[in-house]
């Protein structure tokens, strides 16, 4: 004769935990979803809702707001890229170019440069209104990889003794690169894909930095 064995509150509260994390989880990638084809200003409660299939209910549950709903989405993409890139500096060769290689890498990943979640990045920051209160939430994750790549930068420079670009204009431009080439990617995407995109960058850093980085071949993406 079997015997039914009841869950421990420990047990209980792991699943009502586990549930919860899912929802959450759930609502903000149909927020991306809703942002990537509907804009922030055609993003709703009600789309969002309906692209989960769940109740209103529960986004209000989870969330409250549709503003702290968007807010918890950007941090979840900032994060989830922090995450990439960190990891790949970490992982990398003990050098510092292979360190900054990897971070260019990260940039690029699959898991990251989609069109979707690129299509979010740029609703975000294309709303004028709020731009200061998005950029206020991820500032700090934007200048820890700045930091990181400055003094990337400064040790290439002092390994191969080069007296081009000082450091700091090095990372500016790398910034500004991974930010314009994301564009491109979301704006003509027939022009190249993500893998080509990455050798535009490593292109740079091979004129700026040739005894450290190699010319790519430019093999496009199949």
């Amino acid at each position: 004769m079997s015997q039914s064995v009841e869950a421990s509150p420990k047990t209980n509260a792991r699943r009502r935990t586990a549930s919860k994390e899912v929802r959450r989880q759930q609502l903000i990638n149909a927020t991306i979803d809703s942002i990537a084809r509907n804009g922030i200003g055609g993003t709703t409660m009600s789309t969002v809702t309906e692209s989960a299939g769940l109740s209103i209910g529960i986004v209000n549950f989870h969330f409250k707001s549709k503003q702290n709903l968007l807010e918890e989405t950007l941090l979840y993409l900032a994060k989830e890229h922090h995450e990439q890139w960190m990891a790949a500096f970490e992982s990398a060769g003990l050098s510092a170019s292979d360190k900054l290689l990897a971070i260019v890498d990260a940039h690029f990943h699959p898991r990251i440069c989609t069109p979707k979640k690129l299509a979010v990045w740029y609703a975000f920051f294309g709303e004028a209104g709020r731009r200061k209160v998005y950029r206020k939430l991820i500032e700090d994750i934007d200048r820890e990889r700045y930091t990181i790549a400055l003094d990337l930068c400064q040790e290439v420079e002092e390994e191969g003794a080069y007296r081009g670009l000082p450091p700091r204009q090095v990372a500016n431009i790398l910034e500004a690169l991974y930010d314009g080439i994301w564009l491109e990617l979301l704006a003509y995407p027939e022009n190249y894909g993500r893998l080509e995109a990455r050798d535009h960058i490593t292109a740079f850093l091979s004129k700026v930095y040739p005894n450290h980085f190699k010319m790519p071949e430019f093999k496009q993406d199949v």
